[in-house]
């Protein structure tokens, strides 16, 4: 049996307007759980019905769901917060502040560089004298500071070095402490003997002196 349309207008009578009203509330629900999961969209409904009673439903937290309506739309209105278009105001109005003030620093520093000092009166300039006087200052105690970091780093590493060459100097004095002595070589009465007979043989050349022709000696 093929179910008729029912004409779109308001329910008369009292008690079928509370059963539709049911009956189709859930109906929304329902469809909007099957929404959320399907396309996995954040869904959240709100009814009231005639007597004022309020039904919701929200595939997360309904609060989280208002604020972000709220973002997206110019004609919501959040408790405690501006309209979307007075927030982007507000927004603008405090980029152009940022912007002015970027601007200024800019042309501080290009001063500080030591350009656009044309327009500058007496007084600028012995302000921004004494902000550079003071930047020296603070640049060369910055700079001492790293100067005697590294000396101390030194002095650290020729210690270190110190203490190396002393430690293998000491090692080379006990390896020589400790190492054996060669044995002495005694000799031999026979040694003796056999050197005193040399010695006298050698004593025993003769060495007569004469004058004239060499003789043949037999």
């Amino acid at each position: 049996m093929v179910r008729g349309k029912i004409e779109i207008k308001k329910i008369e009578n009292v008690t079928s307007r509370q059963v539709t009203f049911s009956k189709r509330r859930n109906g929304l629900f329902k469809k909007a759980h099957e929404l959320s999961v399907l396309c996995d969209a954040q869904v959240a409904a709100i009814v009231f019905s005639q007597s004022g009673r309020l039904y919701e439903y929200s595939s997360s937290e309904m609060d989280k769901t208002i604020e972000r309506y709220g973002k997206f739309s110019n004609d919501y209105f959040v408790p405690g917060r501006p309209q979307v278009e007075l927030y982007l105001q507000e927004l603008k109005k405090e980029m152009d502040i940022m912007v002015k003030k970027i601007e200024l620093l800019e042309l501080h520093q290009r001063k500080l560089m030591g350009q656009g000092l044309g327009s500058c009166s007496a007084a600028e300039l012995q302000v921004i004298d004494t902000q550079i006087e003071k930047s020296l200052r603070l640049v060369r105690s910055r700079k001492a500071e790293l100067y005697a970091d590294q000396l101390r780093k030194l002095k650290e590493k020729e210690r270190e070095l110190l203490d190396e060459r002393r430690r293998l100097h000491e090692e080379e004095i006990r390896e020589r402490l400790v190492r054996p002595r060669l044995p002495v070589t005694l000799h031999s009465e026979k040694d003796e003997t056999e050197s005193g007979c040399r010695t006298k043989h050698s004593s025993e050349v003769e060495t007569d002196l004469f004058i004239g022709l060499p003789v043949a000696r037999v």
